[in-house]
Protein backbone atom coordinates (compact mmCIF):
# COMPACT_ATOMS: atom_id res chain seq x y z
CA UNK A 1 0.00 0.00 0.00
CA UNK A 2 1.40 3.24 -0.80
CA UNK A 3 1.05 6.34 1.06
CA UNK A 4 -0.59 9.90 0.12
CA UNK A 5 -0.03 13.34 0.12
CA UNK A 6 -1.12 16.66 -0.12
CA UNK A 7 1.32 17.94 -2.50
CA UNK A 8 -0.29 21.45 -3.68
CA UNK A 9 -3.19 23.59 -3.53
CA UNK A 10 -4.53 26.19 -5.49
CA UNK A 11 -7.48 28.66 -4.98
CA UNK A 12 -9.31 30.97 -7.78
CA UNK A 13 -11.18 33.97 -6.24
CA UNK A 14 -13.80 35.52 -8.32
CA UNK A 15 -13.34 39.41 -8.88
CA UNK A 16 -16.48 40.60 -7.46
CA UNK A 17 -17.28 41.18 -3.64
CA UNK A 18 -20.31 42.28 -2.07
CA UNK A 19 -20.62 43.41 1.34
CA UNK A 20 -22.87 42.78 4.14
CA UNK A 21 -23.91 46.76 3.90
CA UNK A 22 -24.22 46.20 0.09
CA UNK A 23 -26.66 43.09 0.46
CA UNK A 24 -28.74 44.61 2.98
CA UNK A 25 -29.17 47.88 1.09
CA UNK A 26 -30.21 45.87 -2.17
CA UNK A 27 -32.22 42.88 0.56
CA UNK A 28 -34.43 46.14 2.85
CA UNK A 29 -35.13 48.10 -0.37
CA UNK A 30 -37.08 44.88 -2.34
CA UNK A 31 -38.32 43.97 0.99
CA UNK A 32 -40.28 47.63 1.08
CA UNK A 33 -41.43 46.91 -2.35
CA UNK A 34 -42.63 44.17 -1.48
CA UNK A 35 -44.82 45.10 1.37
CA UNK A 36 -46.02 48.17 -0.72
CA UNK A 37 -46.90 45.92 -3.77
CA UNK A 38 -49.03 43.28 -0.96
CA UNK A 39 -50.18 46.35 1.31
CA UNK A 40 -53.86 45.29 1.31
CA UNK A 41 -53.34 41.36 1.75
CA UNK A 42 -50.77 42.02 4.74
CA UNK A 43 -53.30 44.24 6.58
CA UNK A 44 -56.01 41.42 5.91
CA UNK A 45 -53.64 39.00 7.38
CA UNK A 46 -52.95 36.94 3.56
CA UNK A 47 -49.53 37.88 3.56
CA UNK A 48 -46.80 37.79 5.98
CA UNK A 49 -45.04 41.31 5.71
CA UNK A 50 -41.42 40.61 5.52
CA UNK A 51 -38.93 41.80 7.86
CA UNK A 52 -35.86 44.25 7.38
CA UNK A 53 -32.57 42.94 7.51
CA UNK A 54 -28.85 44.69 9.12
CA UNK A 55 -25.39 44.12 8.84
CA UNK A 56 -25.21 43.55 12.72
CA UNK A 57 -27.71 40.90 12.30
CA UNK A 58 -25.78 39.50 9.50
CA UNK A 59 -22.80 39.66 11.26
CA UNK A 60 -23.95 38.26 14.91
CA UNK A 61 -25.74 35.35 13.21
CA UNK A 62 -22.69 33.91 10.77
CA UNK A 63 -19.60 36.15 11.22
CA UNK A 64 -19.87 36.78 7.89
CA UNK A 65 -18.89 40.49 6.87
CA UNK A 66 -18.43 39.42 2.91
CA UNK A 67 -18.36 37.61 0.15
CA UNK A 68 -17.10 37.02 -3.35
CA UNK A 69 -19.42 36.39 -6.74
CA UNK A 70 -19.13 35.78 -10.03
CA UNK A 71 -21.97 38.02 -10.99
CA UNK A 72 -22.76 41.04 -8.43
CA UNK A 73 -24.81 43.43 -10.52
CA UNK A 74 -28.02 40.71 -10.69
CA UNK A 75 -27.75 39.92 -6.80
CA UNK A 76 -27.83 43.62 -5.63
CA UNK A 77 -30.34 44.57 -8.09
CA UNK A 78 -33.48 44.50 -6.04
CA UNK A 79 -35.81 43.58 -8.67
CA UNK A 80 -33.74 40.95 -10.28
CA UNK A 81 -31.85 38.88 -6.41
CA UNK A 82 -29.97 36.46 -8.30
CA UNK A 83 -26.84 36.22 -10.55
CA UNK A 84 -26.74 37.15 -14.23
CA UNK A 85 -24.58 34.69 -15.88
CA UNK A 86 -25.63 33.68 -19.31
CA UNK A 87 -24.77 30.26 -20.71
CA UNK A 88 -22.27 29.25 -22.97
CA UNK A 89 -22.02 27.72 -26.27
CA UNK A 90 -21.30 23.99 -25.74
CA UNK A 91 -17.72 24.83 -27.87
CA UNK A 92 -16.55 26.90 -24.90
CA UNK A 93 -15.12 26.22 -21.72
CA UNK A 94 -18.23 25.98 -19.39
CA UNK A 95 -17.70 29.25 -16.04
CA UNK A 96 -17.78 26.08 -13.52
CA UNK A 97 -14.69 24.16 -15.65
CA UNK A 98 -13.06 27.90 -16.54
CA UNK A 99 -13.03 29.04 -12.43
CA UNK A 100 -12.06 25.05 -11.69
CA UNK A 101 -9.22 25.00 -14.29
CA UNK A 102 -7.62 28.74 -12.88
CA UNK A 103 -7.81 27.18 -9.28
CA UNK A 104 -5.87 24.11 -10.93
CA UNK A 105 -3.45 25.98 -12.89
CA UNK A 106 -2.05 27.55 -9.75
CA UNK A 107 -1.91 24.38 -7.98
CA UNK A 108 -0.02 22.63 -10.69
CA UNK A 109 2.58 25.67 -10.74
CA UNK A 110 2.95 25.36 -7.14
CA UNK A 111 3.54 21.51 -7.37
CA UNK A 112 6.42 21.96 -10.43
CA UNK A 113 5.46 19.02 -12.44
CA UNK A 114 4.48 18.84 -15.74
CA UNK A 115 0.35 17.68 -15.95
CA UNK A 116 1.37 14.34 -18.10
CA UNK A 117 1.88 13.08 -14.69
CA UNK A 118 -1.39 13.34 -13.32
CA UNK A 119 -3.47 10.04 -13.75
CA UNK A 120 -6.53 10.68 -12.72
CA UNK A 121 -9.32 14.43 -12.05
CA UNK A 122 -11.89 14.55 -9.96
CA UNK A 123 -14.43 17.39 -9.44
CA UNK A 124 -16.23 17.26 -6.06
CA UNK A 125 -18.73 20.25 -5.49
CA UNK A 126 -22.05 20.81 -4.45
CA UNK A 127 -23.80 22.07 -7.50
CA UNK A 128 -22.73 20.57 -11.03
CA UNK A 129 -24.20 23.03 -13.59
CA UNK A 130 -24.99 20.21 -15.72
CA UNK A 131 -25.34 16.33 -15.12
CA UNK A 132 -23.54 15.38 -18.31
CA UNK A 133 -20.87 14.92 -19.36
CA UNK A 134 -18.91 14.91 -16.37
CA UNK A 135 -17.60 18.45 -15.04
CA UNK A 136 -14.35 17.12 -14.09
CA UNK A 137 -13.80 15.83 -17.47
CA UNK A 138 -14.06 18.78 -19.23
CA UNK A 139 -11.79 20.26 -16.49
CA UNK A 140 -9.10 17.22 -17.99
CA UNK A 141 -9.44 18.04 -21.22
CA UNK A 142 -8.76 22.00 -20.75
CA UNK A 143 -5.83 21.21 -18.94
CA UNK A 144 -4.14 18.26 -20.98
CA UNK A 145 -4.81 15.77 -18.19
CA UNK A 146 -4.88 11.90 -19.23
CA UNK A 147 -6.36 9.01 -17.27
CA UNK A 148 -9.82 9.30 -15.87
CA UNK A 149 -11.63 11.46 -14.50
CA UNK A 150 -15.41 12.10 -12.76
CA UNK A 151 -17.64 14.24 -10.71
CA UNK A 152 -18.78 13.67 -7.23
CA UNK A 153 -21.25 15.33 -4.48
CA UNK A 154 -21.35 15.27 -1.03
CA UNK A 155 -22.61 18.75 -0.71
CA UNK A 156 -20.02 20.57 1.71
CA UNK A 157 -18.31 17.65 2.15
CA UNK A 158 -17.45 17.20 -0.88
CA UNK A 159 -13.51 17.88 -0.51
CA UNK A 160 -12.79 15.67 1.68
CA UNK A 161 -14.45 12.90 0.42
CA UNK A 162 -12.51 14.10 -2.94
CA UNK A 163 -9.27 14.04 -0.85
CA UNK A 164 -9.67 10.23 0.55
CA UNK A 165 -10.75 9.39 -2.63
CA UNK A 166 -7.71 10.20 -4.24
CA UNK A 167 -5.67 8.80 -1.37
CA UNK A 168 -7.77 5.60 -1.77
CA UNK A 169 -6.27 5.71 -5.41
CA UNK A 170 -2.55 6.23 -4.60
CA UNK A 171 -2.79 3.93 -1.71
CA UNK A 172 -4.43 1.14 -4.12
CA UNK A 173 -1.99 1.92 -6.82
CA UNK A 174 -4.85 3.31 -9.40
CA UNK A 175 -3.00 6.17 -9.45
CA UNK A 176 0.10 8.17 -8.48
CA UNK A 177 -1.06 11.63 -8.83
CA UNK A 178 -4.74 12.90 -8.57
CA UNK A 179 -5.92 16.22 -9.08
CA UNK A 180 -9.45 17.04 -7.25
CA UNK A 181 -10.86 20.22 -7.69
CA UNK A 182 -13.75 22.38 -6.35
CA UNK A 183 -15.50 24.69 -7.76
CA UNK A 184 -18.74 26.53 -6.32
CA UNK A 185 -20.80 29.16 -7.82
CA UNK A 186 -23.32 29.00 -4.36
CA UNK A 187 -24.37 31.99 -5.00
CA UNK A 188 -26.88 30.49 -8.04
CA UNK A 189 -28.39 28.68 -5.84
CA UNK A 190 -29.05 30.94 -3.23
CA UNK A 191 -32.61 32.16 -2.10
CA UNK A 192 -31.36 36.05 -2.23
CA UNK A 193 -34.60 36.80 -1.03
CA UNK A 194 -34.84 34.80 2.22
CA UNK A 195 -33.45 37.29 5.05
CA UNK A 196 -32.34 34.26 6.94
CA UNK A 197 -29.94 32.72 4.21
CA UNK A 198 -29.35 35.27 1.58
CA UNK A 199 -25.92 36.35 3.49
CA UNK A 200 -24.63 32.37 3.54
CA UNK A 201 -22.79 32.09 0.67
CA UNK A 202 -19.88 32.82 -1.55
CA UNK A 203 -18.56 31.75 -5.10
CA UNK A 204 -15.22 30.45 -5.34
CA UNK A 205 -12.67 27.36 -6.60
CA UNK A 206 -10.12 25.48 -5.19
CA UNK A 207 -7.86 23.00 -6.13
CA UNK A 208 -5.61 20.11 -4.41
CA UNK A 209 -3.41 17.63 -6.19
CA UNK A 210 -2.73 14.72 -4.17
CA UNK A 211 0.46 12.66 -4.73
CA UNK A 212 2.28 9.31 -3.88
CA UNK A 213 4.40 9.97 -0.97
CA UNK A 214 7.37 8.35 -2.83
CA UNK A 215 7.69 10.92 -5.14
CA UNK A 216 6.32 13.77 -3.48
CA UNK A 217 9.00 16.18 -2.36
CA UNK A 218 7.65 18.64 0.69
CA UNK A 219 3.66 18.67 1.32
CA UNK A 220 1.48 17.16 3.83
CA UNK A 221 1.52 13.48 4.92
CA UNK A 222 -2.06 12.00 5.29
CA UNK A 223 -2.43 10.36 8.45
CA UNK A 224 -5.48 9.45 8.01
CA UNK A 225 -8.88 9.91 6.36
CA UNK A 226 -12.08 9.26 7.47
CA UNK A 227 -16.33 9.80 5.92
CA UNK A 228 -19.72 9.64 7.66
CA UNK A 229 -23.20 10.22 6.36
CA UNK A 230 -26.08 10.60 8.52
CA UNK A 231 -29.22 11.20 6.36
CA UNK A 232 -31.13 14.63 7.19
CA UNK A 233 -33.54 16.96 5.40
CA UNK A 234 -32.40 19.81 7.85
CA UNK A 235 -30.48 21.33 4.92
CA UNK A 236 -31.96 20.65 1.30
CA UNK A 237 -31.97 21.59 -2.14
CA UNK A 238 -34.44 19.58 -4.68
CA UNK A 239 -33.61 21.13 -8.33
CA UNK A 240 -32.90 18.42 -10.29
CA UNK A 241 -33.83 17.10 -13.67
CA UNK A 242 -37.08 15.96 -12.64
CA UNK A 243 -38.53 19.24 -11.51
CA UNK A 244 -39.81 19.58 -15.46
CA UNK A 245 -41.67 15.97 -14.85
CA UNK A 246 -43.70 17.67 -12.25
CA UNK A 247 -47.32 19.55 -12.56
CA UNK A 248 -45.93 22.56 -10.38
CA UNK A 249 -43.06 23.53 -12.55
CA UNK A 250 -39.88 24.58 -10.78
CA UNK A 251 -40.68 27.95 -9.29
CA UNK A 252 -40.85 26.51 -5.95
CA UNK A 253 -38.17 28.13 -2.72
CA UNK A 254 -37.68 24.43 -2.16
CA UNK A 255 -35.63 24.46 -5.16
CA UNK A 256 -32.93 26.69 -4.18
CA UNK A 257 -31.13 25.96 -0.44
CA UNK A 258 -33.33 25.83 2.13
CA UNK A 259 -32.59 24.64 6.08
CA UNK A 260 -33.36 24.71 9.39
CA UNK A 261 -30.30 26.10 11.05
CA UNK A 262 -31.03 25.65 14.84
CA UNK A 263 -31.25 22.20 14.08
CA UNK A 264 -28.41 22.03 11.98
CA UNK A 265 -26.31 23.75 14.59
CA UNK A 266 -27.81 21.39 17.23
CA UNK A 267 -27.12 18.27 15.95
CA UNK A 268 -23.47 18.55 13.58
CA UNK A 269 -21.91 20.37 16.62
CA UNK A 270 -21.88 17.00 18.53
CA UNK A 271 -21.60 14.67 15.69
CA UNK A 272 -18.28 16.42 14.21
CA UNK A 273 -16.90 17.25 17.46
CA UNK A 274 -16.80 13.01 18.46
CA UNK A 275 -15.93 12.33 15.10
CA UNK A 276 -12.92 14.14 15.53
CA UNK A 277 -12.15 12.93 18.59
CA UNK A 278 -12.91 9.28 18.05
CA UNK A 279 -10.77 9.68 14.91
CA UNK A 280 -7.94 11.13 16.71
CA UNK A 281 -7.53 8.49 19.24
CA UNK A 282 -7.63 5.89 16.60
CA UNK A 283 -4.95 7.26 14.93
CA UNK A 284 -3.10 7.61 18.64
CA UNK A 285 -3.08 11.63 18.17
CA UNK A 286 -3.32 13.99 20.84
CA UNK A 287 -6.19 16.19 19.54
CA UNK A 288 -4.76 18.81 21.92
CA UNK A 289 -1.22 18.73 19.93
CA UNK A 290 -2.99 19.80 16.84
CA UNK A 291 -1.08 23.40 15.74
CA UNK A 292 -4.34 23.72 12.90
CA UNK A 293 -7.54 23.39 12.43
CA UNK A 294 -9.12 24.28 9.10
CA UNK A 295 -12.40 23.73 9.20
CA UNK A 296 -15.72 24.07 7.00
CA UNK A 297 -16.54 27.64 7.12
CA UNK A 298 -19.91 27.35 7.45
CA UNK A 299 -20.62 29.82 10.60
CA UNK A 300 -18.22 31.59 13.10
CA UNK A 301 -20.31 29.93 16.12
CA UNK A 302 -20.50 26.50 14.86
CA UNK A 303 -16.80 26.32 13.96
CA UNK A 304 -16.14 27.96 17.27
CA UNK A 305 -17.73 25.38 19.48
CA UNK A 306 -15.98 22.63 17.76
CA UNK A 307 -12.28 24.16 17.95
CA UNK A 308 -13.23 24.21 22.17
CA UNK A 309 -14.36 20.48 21.91
CA UNK A 310 -11.34 19.37 19.78
CA UNK A 311 -8.44 21.30 21.67
CA UNK A 312 -10.29 21.74 25.30
CA UNK A 313 -9.82 25.11 26.02
CA UNK A 314 -10.85 28.54 23.36
CA UNK A 315 -8.71 28.17 20.47
CA UNK A 316 -6.64 31.16 19.37
CA UNK A 317 -7.22 32.70 15.65
CA UNK A 318 -4.02 31.30 14.48
CA UNK A 319 -5.37 27.73 15.71
CA UNK A 320 -9.00 27.93 14.33
CA UNK A 321 -8.65 29.10 11.08
CA UNK A 322 -11.44 31.71 10.01
CA UNK A 323 -11.80 32.70 6.70
CA UNK A 324 -15.86 33.22 5.98
CA UNK A 325 -16.13 36.65 7.31
CA UNK A 326 -14.27 37.61 3.78
CA UNK A 327 -15.16 35.04 1.79
CA UNK A 328 -18.35 33.49 3.47
CA UNK A 329 -19.64 29.89 3.11
CA UNK A 330 -18.40 28.70 0.03
CA UNK A 331 -19.24 24.88 0.72
CA UNK A 332 -16.85 22.41 -0.35
CA UNK A 333 -14.43 24.70 -0.91
CA UNK A 334 -14.08 26.52 2.16
CA UNK A 335 -11.89 24.12 4.38
CA UNK A 336 -9.29 24.11 1.44
CA UNK A 337 -9.60 27.99 1.34
CA UNK A 338 -8.35 27.60 4.97
CA UNK A 339 -5.84 25.27 4.33
CA UNK A 340 -4.07 27.08 1.34
CA UNK A 341 -4.25 30.34 3.06
CA UNK A 342 -3.34 29.81 6.41
CA UNK A 343 -0.15 26.44 6.14
CA UNK A 344 2.48 28.09 4.78
CA UNK A 345 3.87 29.35 8.16
CA UNK A 346 3.55 25.84 9.55
CA UNK A 347 7.08 23.71 10.13
CA UNK A 348 7.96 20.02 9.25
CA UNK A 349 6.24 17.64 12.01
CA UNK A 350 3.46 19.94 12.88
CA UNK A 351 -0.15 18.38 12.66
CA UNK A 352 -3.42 19.62 11.34
CA UNK A 353 -6.94 18.72 10.62
CA UNK A 354 -9.16 19.41 7.11
CA UNK A 355 -12.82 18.59 8.35
CA UNK A 356 -15.93 19.51 6.29
CA UNK A 357 -19.37 18.84 7.34
CA UNK A 358 -22.75 20.24 5.76
CA UNK A 359 -26.05 18.40 4.31
CA UNK A 360 -26.77 14.52 3.88
CA UNK A 361 -25.73 15.33 6.57
CA UNK A 362 -22.04 14.65 5.76
CA UNK A 363 -18.41 15.21 6.98
CA UNK A 364 -15.22 14.50 6.81
CA UNK A 365 -11.69 14.04 8.39
CA UNK A 366 -8.38 14.20 7.25
CA UNK A 367 -5.62 14.41 9.61
CA UNK A 368 -1.97 16.04 7.89
CA UNK A 369 1.33 16.56 9.26
CA UNK A 370 3.93 18.86 7.56
CA UNK A 371 7.04 17.20 6.18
Amino acid sequence: MHHAVIAATGLFTPPNAISNEELVESFNLYVERFNADNAEAIAAGDVVALQPSSPEFILKASGIRSRFVMNKTGIVDPAVMRPAIPERPNEELSILAEMAVTAARQAIEAWGKPVERIDAVLCAASNMQRAYPAMAIEIQNALGIGGFGFDMNVACSSATFGIKTAADFIASGSARAVLMVNPEICSGHLNFKDRDSHFIFGDVATAVIVERADDAQGGWDILGTRLKTVFSNNIRNNFGFLNNAAPEGIGKPDKLFVQEGRKVFREVVPMVSQMILEHAGDLDLDPQGLKRLWLHQANINMNDMIGRKVLGRDPTPEENVIILDDYANTSSAGSIIAFHSHSVDMTSGDLGLICSFGAGYSAGTVFVRKR
